[in-house]
């Protein structure tokens, strides 16, 4: 009977035996000097800051370790996806990649946020340790004398924790402790499961699994993510943006699930992209829905056209946004498809077009039903809309 060679090839080589361990301060460190660096097509950071705290909390009291990190190692000549910097995602020049150059595939939120403690990010500016309640905590007021901020507390210069205490005059009550948890915090082992140049679809096929996310985000982190190469950064240049709009008027519940956080945008430039490739012309299957998204056609532009769909898609958001506000309309967003239909609206009309039709549009608004329609009915609700 004949074994395919791969078989006795897989069972010749174990991928757990490189597996090791290191420490929160010898990763911030390596973050630091850009020798642990992030592939271009992972996302942004997506975690929220009580998920920060919540990791912090854990590292200081879990009774467990937490879940290790995913590393590629690049060899001299193993790049084969450009890296970008943590917190800022700015590209790393080649030459700057150098052999045995570490490359996070599973576990940017983790290590950011570390990381943001370390650098006393801005981010950051509210959470503190609360000795009084024996955790890591938001906070809204000022900060009170129990309690240390993250950033000192945790600040790559010891010395910022020491003046801190000292200009609070708690530092007799407070260093030994303080000292105690940093120590803990710093010292605090993750365990790093090691591959060496991965091709780029080895890489996102080990993202996949780790994180059991379906190919279609994966697929849009990847399409996007190229762009930045050409200075165009899809996250800082049009879905950061996207989602600042959508919580500054208090819908940020609408990102859920987390796969939404890229589809929504992503499917909101679909009426943009038409009106300025298609000259204004619909077509059915370019609805505002997640469904519907058009990476290959959007990616295959040129910038300057992309970012032109991207502020005629953030111009329409805005004027969708003020108009459910000043209409008072809010009672009635129950889900993202308002928001989003409405947006593509303003897109195609301007604004004389969207007065003159606002009791239709109004009408239209909260009479509307979205819940359990099929993605052609999805389509005609927003074909219909326009024709309003």
């Amino acid at each position: 009977m004949k074994i395919n060679k791969k078989l006795l090839e897989a069972v010749q080589f174990n991928p757990t035996k490189k597996s090791f361990q290191m420490s929160v301060l010898q990763m911030c460190e390596k973050i630091d000097q850009n020798k642990l660096t992030l592939p271009l097509y992972q996302r942004d950071v997506s975690w929220s800051l009580q998920k920060s705290v919540d990791l912090l909390n854990y590292q200081l009291f879990g009774k467990a370790p937490v879940a290790p990190i995913s590393i590629n190692e690049i060899g001299e000549d193993g790049l084969s996806v450009p890296q970008v910097s943590f917190i800022n995602r700015e590209i790393v020049p080649k030459d700057q990649i150098l052999n045995a150059h570490q490359s996070v595939v599973d576990g940017q939120q983790r290590l950011t946020t570390n990381y943001k403690a370390y650098i006393n990010s801005n981010d950051f500016r509210n959470v503190v340790l609360d000795v009084a309640s024996a955790c890591f905590k938001i906070i809204k007021a000022s900060i009170k004398k129990n309690q240390i901020p993250v950033g000192m507390l945790l600040n790559k210069d010891r010395k910022r924790l020491q003046d801190y205490l000292m200009q609070q005059k708690t530092f007799n009550d407070l260093y030994a402790i303080c000292i105690d948890i940093r120590s803990k915090l710093m010292d605090y082992n993750y365990t790093i499961n090691q591959a060496n140049d991965l091709s780029e679809d080895e890489q996102i096929e080990w993202f996949e699994v780790l994180n059991n996310a379906g190919s279609k985000v994966t697929a849009l982190q990847m399409s996007f993510s190229k762009l930045k190469i050409h200075n165009f950064d899809i996250y800082n240049d049009y879905i950061n943006p996207f989602k600042e709009y959508i919580q500054e008027y208090g819908f940020e519940d609408m990102f859920s699930p987390f796969t939404t956080n890229v589809s929504y945008p992503i499917s909101s430039l679909n009426p943009a992209y038409e009106i300025v490739v298609n000259g204004g012309k619909h077509n059915m299957n370019y609805a505002p829905i997640p469904s519907d998204t058009k990476e290959s056609q959007l990616t295959a532009l040129e910038v300057e056209r992309l970012n032109e769909i991207v502020k005629i898609s953030l111009t329409g958001l805005c004027k969708a946004l003020e108009f459910i506000d000043n209409e008072n309309l809010e009672e009635y967003v129950d889900r993202m498809d308002y928001i989003l239909y409405l947006a593509g609206y303003c897109m195609f009309h301007g604004d004389n077009d969207i007065q003159v039709k606002k009791e239709n549009i109004i009408k239209w608004f909260t009479t509307v039903e979205f819940t359990n329609k099929t993605n052609g009915d999805r389509r005609k609700i927003f074909d219909d809309l326009l024709a309003i």
